[in-house]
C-alpha cells in the first residue's frame, strides 16, 4: 500500500481540523491571526538531526538554521518578525558543550534579526536530536500564495541552487571519497561558499515591508524553485512561462553547473534556498526594486504569470522537464 504523499497527508488529516479563516486551509506557510491595524502571523518548522542537518553540524548553525527557516516563511508573507517559542527534544548523549554552544547561535541571530526568544519547552527524546519553532510576525498585508494574477510578474531574490549543492559539498566534507568531479574541481572558496549557504540561510527580513507594499502572491523557496512555484500557482489557480536561464546564480553556483550541465535539475529543484519567490503586478516592478536596492537584496525576473494552468519552463527556446520538482518528506 502507498503511503500519502505530505501534501496528500496534511490534505486528509489535518486540513479538515484547521477550520479557522487565518488557517487558509494549511494551503499556506503561515496562518494569519487579524488583530487591529496588522495581522499576527504564525508559522512552525521542525529540524531533526540526520533528516534536516548533520547531527555533527556546528551547533551555533543548527540553531540559526532551525529559526531562520521559519523567519523565511515570515518575510515571504510580508512580516517582521517580533519573536518566536523553541521545543527542544534532546537525545540520551547531550551534553551542556553542545547546549552552549547552540544557545551562542541562538543569541546572535535574537539579536541579528531583532526576533526574541519567548518560550518554548525541553524534552528528553529516545531518538535524534528533534528541535521545533514556532515563529511570530506582524504584517501591515499578509501576502498569501494564491493571490498571483495573469500578466503579474514572476521574480526571487537572491541567488538559487546555493543550499542544494552546498548539501552535496558537505556531505564530500564527512565523506572525502564520495565527492563527485564538480565538488572537486570547485575552487576552496566556491565549495565554502556553498556549504555555507546549506548550513546557513539568509532569510529575507529585509524585504518584508516591500512583500506586503507590492507583492499579489509569494512564498520562500524552500523545497525547491520548481515545485514551490508550481505550489503558488496550484493555489492562485493560474499557469506560468519560466525562463531557466534567468534564474540568478551565485559565482560558485554557475561554476559548478558550467562543470556539470547535468547540474541544472538539481539547482531547480532541490531545496533548502530559503529565497522569497513572489508574483508582482508590472505596475509594482520599479518600486519593488528600488525597495530591493534599498534593503540591499538581490531581485531577479524569471517569467510571468499566464491564463490557464501550465507551468512551463524553457531554456534556449527548448521546453524543459524535471523528474522531481520538489523536495518531499513522504
Amino acid at each position: 500500500m502507498t503511503r500519502p504523499s505530505e501534501d496528500d497527508l496534511i490534505a486528509r488529516f489535518f486540513a479538515p481540523l484547521a477550520t479557522t479563516a487565518g488557517a487558509d486551509g494549511l494551503m499556506d506557510d503561515a496562518a494569519v491571526i487579524p488583530e487591529g491595524a496588522s495581522d499576527l502571523v504564525v508559522t512552525k518548522d521542525m529540524a531533526i538531526a540526520g533528516v534536516h542537518f548533520f547531527p555533527d553540524d556546528p551547533p551555533d548553525l543548527i540553531a540559526a538554521k532551525v529559526l531562520r527557516v521559519n523567519l523565511s516563511d515570515l518575510a515571504a508573507k510580508g512580516a517582521v518578525p517580533v519573536g518566536f517559542l523553541l521545543g527542544l527534544g534532546l537525545p540520551p548523549d547531550w551534553t551542556t558543550t553542545f547546549l552552549a554552544a547552540f544557545a551562542d547561535g541562538l543569541a546572535r541571530d535574537i539579536e541579528a534579526y531583532d526576533c526574541p526568544l519567548l518560550g518554548g519547552d525541553t524534552v528528553k527524546v529516545p531518538g535524534p536530536l528533534t528541535l521545533s519553532v514556532t515563529a511570530f510576525g506582524r504584517a501591515a498585508r499578509t501576502i498569501r500564495r494564491r493571490g498571483a494574477r495573469p500578466g503579474d510578474v514572476l521574480c526571487v531574490t537572491g541567488t538559487i541552487g546555493d543550499g542544494a549543492l552546498g548539501l552535496i559539498a558537505r556531505q564530500a566534507e564527512r565523506a572525502p571519497g564520495t565527492a563527485p568531479d564538480w565538488v572537486r574541481l570547485l575552487a576552496p572558496e566556491e565549495r565554502t561558499h556553498l556549504v555555507d549557504r546549506y548550513l546557513a540561510p539568509r532569510p529575507r527580513t529585509t524585504l518584508a515591508a516591500a512583500v506586503a507594499r507590492h507583492a499579489s502572491a509569494a512564498m520562500d523557496v524552500s523545497d525547491g524553485l520548481v515545485g514551490d512555484l508550481a505550489k503558488m500557482m496550484a493555489a492562485s489557480g493560474t499557469g506560468a512561462q519560466l525562463d531557466a536561464e534567468a534564474v540568478p546564480l551565485s559565482p560558485a553556483a554557475a561554476r559548478a553547473l558550467a562543470i556539470d550541465p547535468a547540474l541544472q535539475e538539481r539547482i531547480l529543484t532541490g531545496g533548502d534556498d530559503y529565497e522569497i519567490l513572489l508574483a508582482c503586478p508590472p505596475d509594482r516592478l520599479d518600486a519593488l526594486r528600488d525597495d530591493a536596492a534599498s534593503a540591499s537584496v538581490p531581485l531577479a525576473v524569471i517569467g510571468a504569470v499566464t491564463d490557464g494552468i501550465d507551468v512551463v519552463w524553457t531554456a534556449e527556446g527548448q521546453l524543459l522537464s524535471f523528474v522531481a520538482g520538489r523536495f518531499e518528506h513522504f
